[in-house]
């Protein structure tokens, strides 16, 4: 794989799988060589879009396919459990889609499946891979703003959506929490690890998803992160964070900024802005890079993107889901509880 390009397969044919796969085939190294997904003229479909030379209309096949390094698993998160699971059981390496899973239990086992068979697998967290995302991380871990004492983060969309579409189905783990909500939990805990508190508040639909989710992470050393995520409202999906000295702003789009401005105390703002060699803003080619390089090193896992991280964040949205009662389909009773959080 060190000499040759990775060869990529597909899993699923929906907007993030198109959109991924646009920027995949724009990478010099990379190879997409087929797709999958439960309907075959849908994968002949997506095949012909890209020109991919395999089409297939189970996903089993795709799993089962050795000619492929990496998969791309790009279903809705009700379903990553089934899917990166097929392709973790044939030995593929899987980069999965966020939310991780529905919950904490299925990314434990998607977690343990990887280790034990030796295979590389990631959340595809693009935001954790941006640029000016990781520059902003680099600052406040140099402590150029002092101890973070707050976070704050929001992500809405302005619906309305109709009780079929699939944000509002429980059975396809519906509702702004972990289609929006992931982002900024994400953030704050790329920040500050997992929290030892959370506090939540949600307007519920008639389904018994949220509409909107209000949620407060509490730290050992005092700090808080405020949240909020929508499905029924646009928000400015902006974020701060505020340290004992000083203050950085993303004013829009923080997931991928196109610029972040850095306040000290005692200092005019500096103002940081996305490299235009970099990309486009809302490209995905840098976790499909950072797959790339970790795959090449013979890494199990991306530094970028650790496990472990995935697996408090998905402890973290139990939390908040078990505060504000939303339940889906299937789960078992004892993953209606709060998980034990445990404070990096």
């Amino acid at each position: 794989m060190t000499e040759r390009s990775v060869r990529w397969g597909i899993l699923a044919t929906g907007g993030i799988a198109a959109a991924f796969t646009a920027d995949l085939v724009d990478l010099p190294d990379a190879e997409v060589v087929a797709v999958a997904s439960r309907s075959q003229d849908s994968a002949d479909a997506f095949a012909e879009r890209f020109g991919i030379p395999r089409a297939y209309g189970d996903w089993n096949a795709l799993a089962e396919d050795g000619d492929i390094d990496v998969v791309y698993v790009a279903t809705p998160h009700s379903a990553h459990r089934v899917a990166a699971g097929l392709c973790l059981e044939a030995g593929r390496n899987v980069l999965c889609e966020k939310a991780f899973t529905l919950n904490a239990r299925e990314a434990e086992e998607l977690v343990a499946l990887a280790k034990a068979r030796g295979s590389f697998l990631m959340e595809a967290m693009w935001m954790y891979c941006n640029p000016l995302v990781r520059r902003l991380k680099a600052l406040v871990d140099d402590g150029v703003i002092g101890e973070v004492r707050h976070v704050q983060a929001d992500f809405g969309l302005a619906g309305p959506f109709p009780p079929a579409h699939r944000l509002r189905d429980p059975a396809q783990g519906g509702g702004a929490l972990l289609d929006l909500g992931v982002y900024p939990v994400s953030f704050a805990q790329l920040l500050l690890g997992e929290p030892s508190d959370v506090t939540a508040r949600s307007m519920l639909s008639a389904e018994g998803v949220d509409l909107q989710t209000g949620a407060l992470l509490s730290w050992d050393s005092g700090a808080l992160a405020s949240l909020h995520c929508a499905i029924v409202g646009g928000t400015a999906t902006a974020a701060s964070v505020t340290g004992s000295g000083g203050r950085i702003d993303i004013p829009h789009g923080f997931f991928f900024p196109d610029r972040f401005v850095l306040h000290r105390d005692g200092r005019d703002p500096e103002e940081f802005t996305a490299d235009p060699a970099d990309g486009p803003r809302n490209s995905l080619r840098h976790e499909a890079a950072e797959v790339m390089r970790a795959l090449r090193a013979g890494e199990s896992e991306s530094p970028l993107v650790p496990l472990d991280g995935t697996l408090a964040v998905m402890r973290t949205l139990d939390a908040i889901r078990d505060r504000v009662g939303v339940r889906y389909p299937g789960e078992a009773p004892e993953e209606d509880r709060a998980p034990e959080l445990t404070p990096a």
